[in-house]
């Protein structure tokens, strides 16, 4: 019952991969994150930094890296188990799984201009720090308030330690190695999901979801004593002016509008609590774009909003995250819930959805330099889009075929939007502002993947409580199990034995109308971004070098 989330460690490999080495071509390098360091980090006779290994290097970074990716990815496989041992409801999950990510989103930006001046290594092993002890204490964590809270420490220490892998890699290494050492890390990035999940799946075979995170824990551990063995300190030799308050800003917006579309959904949009949540969401991002206007070096200069290139990739890669994280969430339990899949099945069943996204991902290059950017970004999110609809079709009876069919229609959108999305953003800036397109590049992806799962889940969650027959006739515990999640709701209904088959299938019928509203939804979402892109110039005027905001 805890297997079919596996379906995760399939996507990430579009927006991994295939298209960072994409985007980070030699001539894509950061100049801040190569050239911008002390002396500690310059290299040496022998390729590396003041006597570092640079394969060394390598592998301390692409084992942190793996450590945040995994960690974003298992635990979705441990969710049916937390639902039961915990009683969480369809909300306490949404914010179980969007509190990592959303810590991550609105932190990676701060933390990692923190590391640029104090020192990357020494933010990363603070991270890792974080990171294990709040997994361990999640582990013991007896109520779904004290997960979250936890969830989201180990999403601050997630946020310590990524921005560091990627600059200490191309700060380390001698400049005809570092498109390879890129190739390798973003390789690690997404076999990190893929290992998160495996390693989720045989200790759910033998263990609680308690350990998860000690293997969490385990893994930061291993990661901070391969960085101090093997990885040097590097920082910026260029110090400026800490963006505090762009920081603040940067990490309220998202934040805000997050909790909103949770506790919308959950308890009505009219509640004081969410009107201030979304007054805050507006409120921070214009202080943001006034702030980033006034201030010399902002941590994101709001004035690249104006190239209509760097605007259609960062709305095409929001939208794409928004759209693959969030059916995660919802659509993923259809195989388990449904159709009764095991981890194992479940991942050998769409072995063809990753090759799919593999090989449009892999031709897609050639595809934007035959038809043009805007024309692959639109027919891209059109594909993921009507994937998102087909798969908003299934019903209870619907079996695997028909998901299949929609999740290759989906792949094929996600491979492609992957990577044009992030050549849109890096093409569309100098050379010297490579450090801020890779920076654009993570944000927008945890930010997209955030949203993501609060909006399809909080849709999913409301749809699933409209969609549900009258149980009061149920004792009241067993009655609020049924509201609180599918999951609860099946349980009960295996609990009353024969009697309880019209209740299974009223949930199962519950649960569709949930997915196809959560998907229906986010489909409407990619439509609207489609027609802003309409609206894009399809040959963007070439980026002038001197320009440097």
């Amino acid at each position: 019952m805890s297997g079919d989330h596996l379906i995760l460690s399939l996507f990430p490999l579009s927006g991994g991969l295939p298209a960072l080495s994409f985007a980070c071509a030699p001539t894509g390098i950061p100049r801040s994150m190569t050239v911008a360091n002390d002396s500690r980090a310059a290299p040496d006779e022998r390729g590396g930094a003041g006597g570092a290994a640079p394969h060394g290097v390598l592998f301390s970074m692409c084992l942190a890296v793996a450590l945040v990716t995994a960690s974003m990815a298992a635990l979705n496989l441990a969710l049916p188990d937390l639902a039961v041992s915990l009683s969480a409801s369809i909300t306490s999950l949404t914010w179980i799984v969007d509190a990592y990510v959303l810590a991550l989103a609105g932190l990676v930006l701060p933390l990692g201009a923190l590391g640029d001046r104090v020192g990357r290594r020494a933010v990363l092993l603070a991270g890792t720090v974080v990171f294990g002890v709040a997994s361990l204490a999640a582990s013991y964590a007896s109520d779904t308030t004290a997960l979250i809270a936890w969830r989201t420490a180990i999403g601050v220490g997630a946020a310590m330690i990524m921005p560091g892998t990627l600059s200490t890699i191309t700060a380390v290494l001698p400049t005809e190695q570092r498109p390879k050492g890129v190739a390798l890390w973003a390789a690690c990035s997404a076999a990190g999901v893929i290992l998160g999940m495996l390693v989720t799946g045989v200790l759910l075979r033998w263990f609680s979801w308690r350990s998860v995170f000690v293997a969490g824990a385990v893994g930061a551990l291993g990661a901070a004593l391969a960085a101090v063995f093997l990885a040097p300190e590097t920082k910026d030799v260029h110090q400026r002016r800490f963006d505090a308050g762009g920081a603040v800003c940067a990490a309220l917006a998202p934040g805000a509008l997050v909790y909103a579309l949770i506790e919308g959904n959950g308890g009505g949009w009219a509640q004081p609590r969410v009107l201030a949540a979304l007054s805050a969401t507006v409120l921070a991002t214009v202080a943001y774009v006034v702030l980033g206007l006034r201030t010399e070096h902002p941590l994101l200069d709001p004035r690249l909003f104006r190239r209509e290139g760097f605007r259609a990739g960062a709305v095409t890669i929001v939208v794409q995250f928004m759209a693959v994280f969030g059916f995660y969430f919802v659509g993923l339990q259809y195989l388990q819930l449904i159709l009764g899949y095991s981890a194992l099945k479940s991942a050998v069943a769409l072995v063809p959805v990753a090759l799919v996204i593999v090989l449009a991902s892999e031709t897609t290059p050639r595809l934007a330099a035959r038809l043009g950017e805007r024309t692959v970004m639109i027919g891209g999110l059109l594909l993921l889009a009507s994937g998102l609809v087909a798969l908003s079709l299934l019903g209870t009876g619907s079996g695997y075929l028909p998901f299949l069919g929609g999740l290759v229609l989906a792949g094929l959108g996600i491979g492609m939007t992957g990577v044009v999305g992030t050549s849109a953003i890096t093409s569309s800036l100098t050379q010297d502002q490579q450090g801020v397109a890779s920076a654009m590049n993570d944000v927008t992806r945890e930010v997209g993947a955030a949203v993501g799962i609060a909006l399809m889940g909080s849709v999913f969650g409301s749809r699933y409580r409209l969609a549900l027959p009258d149980v009061s006739r149920l004792p009241p515990a067993a009655a609020d199990a049924v509201r609180h999640s599918p999951v609860g709701g099946l349980y009960v209904a295996d609990r009353l034995g024969p009697e309880g088959a019209p209740l299974a299938a009223a949930v199962k019928d519950a649960f569709t109308n949930g997915m196809s509203a959560a998907l229906s939804t986010v489909a409407v979402v990619i439509v609207v971004a489609v027609c802003f892109l309409l609206r894009v110039p399809k040959k963007r005027q070439p980026t002038r070098p001197a320009e440097s905001p």
